[in-house]
């Protein structure tokens, strides 16, 4: 099995002045996930090299047993540090594609090509796309065999518009991602607030929020 993540290059919180980037429980437990079933990871980033962290998932509270697995883990932290340019990985060989949130993919993943055509190569081929909490932000430009929005007439979920209250950030983000699926044609559906909650539609996995992340890596492995 072998399995791309794609993380943002992205670390500014719009006009804020604060950093912003990818939330490390999303990457660590999938990553994790994937790893203990003896898939083989690429990662990926716009830029290639180190993604930025966001620092609000560098916080004490933010950490799980995923998180400082990973702290402790040189081998996972190296691969992580040298992230392959997004722009030169093909979709060939893989089985399947992740993303995780944070707020970054919001700015960047959100509007690259080179992200957009992956999709939509992975969709056409029937292979799994998954992704998490802000990264169903990733959607917006991404189409399906028939042209339309990929997500449209799909049951998806992503990070809630009452989550991005409760973080305050409405008037920050670029877009809301539960707009923006449901503006896609997307069936969009939600969980309890900060609790783990994932969507499959055919090879479509989408987790709510950090809490999912888990959940949905484990629903992709299934898939394949």
């Amino acid at each position: 099995m072998k399995i791309l993540m794609v993380l943002t290059s992205h670390d500014k919180l719009g006009d804020t002045g604060n950093k912003t980037g990818f939330w490390l429980e999303e990457f660590a437990a999938p990553y994790y996930v994937f790893k203990d079933a003896g898939a083989e990871i690429t990662l990926a980033s716009p830029k290639g090299g180190q993604p930025p962290l966001d620092p609000g998932s560098d916080t004490e509270e933010a950490q799980t047993d995923a998180t400082k697995r990973f702290k402790a883990d040189e081998a996972a932290q190296q691969d992580l540090a040298t992230t392959e340019v997004l722009s030169r990985v093909s979709a060939d060989g893989f089985d399947a594609i992740f993303y995780p949130g944070g707020h970054g993919p919001l700015w960047d993943l959100a509007e690259d090509a080179d992200s957009k055509t992956l999709i939509e190569t992975f969709a056409a081929s029937d292979r799994p796309v998954g992704a998490v909490c802000h990264a169903p932000g990733v959607f917006k430009h991404v189409k399906g065999a028939d042209g339309k929005a990929l997500v449209s007439g799909k049951t998806v979920t992503g990070f809630t518009n009452t989550e991005e209250e409760a973080v305050g950030l409405t008037d920050v983000v670029p877009f809301l991602v539960e707009d923006m699926l449901t503006a896609n044609g997307g069936t969009y559906k939600k969980g309890d607030d900060w609790a783990s909650f994932v969507v499959v539609d055919g090879k479509l996995v989408t987790g709510q929020n950090p809490a999912s992340s888990e959940e949905a890596a484990q629903k992709l492995l299934a898939l394949l």
